[in-house]
């Protein structure tokens, strides 16, 4: 790469390293600094110095800037947003509170609900009604919303969520009440429902609306901090931010909706998954994305990642598109334990980064995954054990002969129970993204990436009848590549609950309009030119007297009485699809109209895997691996060194600069083209 040529960046920040992904002149570059959770942006900025100095570009050359950010998760899962007041209808200022009627465990009868977002003391009401078609009851009483402004300035909050009944039908009294309350208190960030979230679901709506107007303040500040260490560091392109959706946002548009931001990261793994899978010729996936602390499992279907609107962020369930992803605690640093009935436990507890595995050499003492895999054999203990620090193989054999102790077996026996234990953790996970939803995970492919996935994802693999195993080239940072490769992306919606028999498609029609017009302005004004504009229309339909609903997506034409029988008919065969039964002679309700809004971005061109050399010239070493308590001579592979269209059999073990592939006896491997490594996992199809 050289100052001349325009430069990609894409840098996503985890919880152990920073990773910035650099693509020039078709060549990848890969970069890994520590994170700095007390300050992300120095974090970003570190691993730009780094990346720069290995790629060989300037900040000048930079044309595409995209981030992946935990900021917003974050706060959410440690509780440190702003303080932020609510403003709703008089007579549901619990709503918040409330919440679903579901207990967080069904047999715990002491289980206690989270902390709601606002405390009661600071929410408030304001007189107002409307009706469930947005027909006014009672006008909206602007002097009491001018004395519930003076009473939020005495809280001293810096947000304000604003969330009234059947907003989501009729927007102009909470659009007064946002008008008023930003003329009253002028530093107060403001953020109401007909914006963030104009659907049903009372407590769904207002949880997300509050979560948005509490991120706000912090978000606002980490993207503005950003923004200006950017542009300072002389990058002149336009900062770009991963959302929950896989899609890409400017950091103004971040800013003001940073509930979209809350799954960043993870979306972006399953976007540079989706991606590598596509050029390898799979379009249904399971993605596994194992880190030093989790798990996080999606599904892809025909190219496209499922995206619910029913996923939970720690304690809160938020109600805007995300892509679904399952997350079990196991992870590299997963610790393992003996619990009371004396059975082997891994995780949730993770040693993190510090003092992580005991092979990190930072003072852990209690064995984990890694420290599993570096004692059977399959990290290299030469390569991996820091070589300043006084720790060694035998440290690591002792802790699990310390805890093989408890359990009646040996050292290496144990540290194969704590590495199936870990597989067994995932393969649950497995389970709930594809067996739970009515999909057979023998019809498709599973993606392993991120620093301990491909570690685990042949075995797993193998255990629950999947075929075959992609591993990226870049697998230890997939979810900054998958920055430089995913479109912009905005989503819309309008709850209109009313019998489908009732719904005319002029209707329809001018709501779709509506919704791509908003489109069609936000997309504007990132410079997406209209050729380059996607929509993509879905309607949300239910049985009369059901709670939830089914997404049937629209076919393309005018909204039309045939397009409308069609749309009833893909609702029945998907409610068949997804739970075994369906009724085409019962009264079917339209719930919820929603729009994505797509500006394409062209992938960068990346070079390919030469086919010079041969496999045994990519022979490192040889050395004892064990598997189900059999040792074997297996060849240690450079990966960096395999040719395009090489292929390898198990047992095997293959280093790369950010992940290992361990590929058990029976099991095979090729190279494809773009250096994706397809495992054959032996399972008969």
């Amino acid at each position: 790469m050289t100052d001349t040529d325009e430069t990609r960046v894409g840098v996503d920040i985890g919880g152990t390293f920073t990773d910035v992904v650099a693509v020039g002149d078709g060549e990848i570059t890969v970069t890994k600094t520590p994170s700095t959770p007390d300050q992300p942006e120095r974090g970003v900025m570190n691993g730009l110095d780094e990346s720069e100095s290995a790629a060989g570009y300037t900040p000048e050359t930079v044309d595409f800037f995209s981030h992946g950010t935990t900021v917003a998760t974050n706060a959410v899962l440690e509780g440190t947003w702003a303080d932020t007041a609510l403003v709703t209808t008089e007579g549901f200022r619990d709503a918040l509170e409330i919440g679903r009627q579901d207990r967080p465990d069904i047999y715990d009868f002491d289980a206690e609900k989270a902390e709601p977002v606002v405390p009661r003391d600071r929410r408030f009401t304001v007189p107002e009604r409307l009706d469930e078609r947005g027909n006014v009851l009672r006008e909206l009483d602007e002097d009491a919303v001018r004395a519930v402004a003076a009473a939020i300035d005495d809280t001293g909050v810096s947000a304000v969520a604003v969330c009234l009944l059947f907003a989501f039908e009729n927007p102009d009294h909470e659009q007064r009440v946002t008008e008023i309350l930003r003329e009253e208190l002028p530093g107060v960030s403001v953020s109401q429902s007909s914006t963030v979230l104009p659907e049903i679901r009372e407590y769904e709506r207002t949880v997300t609306t509050a979560l948005n107007a509490a991120l706000k303040p912090v978000m606002s500040d980490y993207v503005g901090e950003l923004e200006r260490e950017v542009r300072d560091r002389g990058v002149d392109a336009a900062v770009k931010l991963m959302q929950s959706n896989g899609g890409l946002i400017d950091a103004g548009a971040a800013r003001e909706r940073p509930v979209n931001t809350l799954l960043s990261g993870p979306a972006a793994g399953v976007q540079g998954a989706t991606h590598v899978a596509d050029r390898a010729g799979y379009a249904d996936l399971i993605t596994m994305d194992m880190g030093g602390t989790s798990c996080d499992m999606s599904l892809v279907q025909d190219g496209e990642p499922v995206v619910s609107t029913d996923v939970a962020v720690g304690d809160y369930t938020v109600g805007v598109p995300m892509i679904d992803v399952h997350t079990v605690g196991s992870g590299g640093g997963s610790v393992a334990w003996v619990d009371a009935g004396g059975a082997l436990r891994v995780g949730p507890r993770s040693a993190g980064a510090d003092p992580g595995p005991i092979c990190y050499g930072r003072g852990g003492e209690r064995p984990t995954t890694t420290d599993a895999h570096l004692l059977l054999g399959r990290i290299d203990p030469e390569g991996f054990l820091p070589e300043d620090r006084d720790v060694g193989v035998d440290d690591v054999r002792a802790a699990f002969a310390a805890l093989g102790d408890e359990l009646g077996m040996g050292p290496e026996e144990t540290a194969q129970g704590v590495l199936d234990v870990a597989n067994a953790n995932m393969g649950r996970a497995l389970r709930v993204v594809s067996v739970e939803r009515g999909h057979d995970p023998r019809e498709f492919a599973l993606v392993a990436f991120g620093g301990a996935g491909p570690l685990h994802a042949p075995t797993l693999a193998a255990e629950l009848d999947v075929p075959t195993v992609l591993v990226p080239r870049t697998a230890g940072a997939l979810s900054a590549l998958g920055l430089l490769i995913s479109d912009v992306g905005y989503d819309y919606s309008q709850s209109m609950v009313r019998p489908w028999a009732g719904v005319d498609a002029d209707t329809v029609a001018t709501a779709f309009a509506e919704l791509r017009a908003e489109g069609d302005s936000e997309l504007a004004a990132e410079d997406v030119p209209p050729a380059r504009r996607e929509f993509e229309r879905v309607a949300d339909l239910r049985y009369e007297g059901q709670s939830f609903d089914v997404s049937v997506p629209l076919p393309d034409g005018e909204v039309d009485a045939a397009m409308l029988e069609t749309i009833e008919r893909r609702f029945h065969e998907r409610h068949e699809s997804r739970y075994g039964h369906a009724d085409p002679e019962e009264p079917v309700e339209l719930v919820t109209l929603r729009l994505h809004a797509r500006g394409v971005v062209d992938s960068p061109e990346t070079a390919t895997v030469g086919a010079e050399g041969t496999v045994a010239d990519a022979v490192a070493e040889r050395r004892e691996v064990r598997f189900a308590g059999d040792a074997y001579d297996a060849p240690i592979y450079d990966r960096d060194l395999l040719p395009a269209g090489g292929a390898i059999d198990g047992p095997a073990v293959v280093e790369g600069p950010e992940s290992t592939v361990v590929l058990r006896p029976g099991q095979s491997a090729e190279v494809d083209p773009d250096g994706t490594l397809v495992v054959d996992t032996g399972v008969e199809q």
